[in-house]
């Protein structure tokens, strides 16, 4: 097992922590990640986009001309696809985008982000996340002493609602419970702040 040294929220090293290799340190497979990072985004989609068909458009009704004798095409309505005001040929319509992926797909995907984090020096583990009072400033101040700069997700062992308020209006900054990982959020993130307990809670479930 690998090791990492553990911070407190001032940003002095504590102690060090030892990482199961199997969650944190396989090889990434970035066609897995791939797979569910699309999935995880089909199934954000609201899939509510519509858009009229050639049925659904008003007006049409009369034959615009007579059928021979114009030198055109005969034509037997006003609203076809290809003139003004026509109506779609495939015309987008509601639909569900969602599908489901195999759990151990999941799974490696996010043993993937995770062991990616570690392997570019991009995780943080914090002894102990706690916040007394809801301060935005305490907490922005927290990341800069441990040395985040930017994008980052912080995981808790449970969700803590003054932790959540603290972070929410800094730009970049999502927590979220060490049970509810998402891929896709780790990738967004260029940093991951994990509590020590939360760190315990990921090797339990993803193990």
């Amino acid at each position: 097992m690998s090791t990492m040294k553990v911070l407190n929220m001032a940003g002095a090293e504590v102690g060090t922590v030892e990482l199961n290799d199997a969650i944190f340190g396989i090889e990434p497979n970035q066609t897995v990640v791939h797979e569910v990072v699309k999935n995880q985004l089909a199934n954000f989609s609201q899939g509510t986009q519509t858009a009229l068909t050639r049925a659904e458009v008003s007006g049409g009704g009369r034959k615009p001309g007579r059928q021979k004798g114009t030198g055109h095409a005969r034509r037997a309505s006003t609203r076809p696809p290809q003139g003004t005001h026509g109506g779609s040929v495939c015309a987008p319509k509601p639909r569900d985008y969602s599908y489901v992926l195999n759990k151990k797909v999941k799974r490696l995907a996010l043993k993937s982000v995770l062991s990616a984090k570690v392997a570019e020096g991009q995780m943080v583990v914090i002894d102990s996340i706690k916040m007394d009072a809801i301060k935005t400033a305490d907490f922005r101040k927290f990341l800069t002493a441990v040395g985040v700069d930017g994008k980052a997700m912080v995981v808790t062992p449970a969700v803590d609602q003054t932790i959540v308020k603290s972070a929410r209006n800094i730009p970049g900054v999502v927590t979220t419970p060490a049970s509810i990982l998402s891929v896709y959020d780790i990738l967004n993130a260029k940093y991951l702040v994990v509590d020590k307990d939360a760190l315990a809670k990921i090797e339990e479930v993803y193990a």
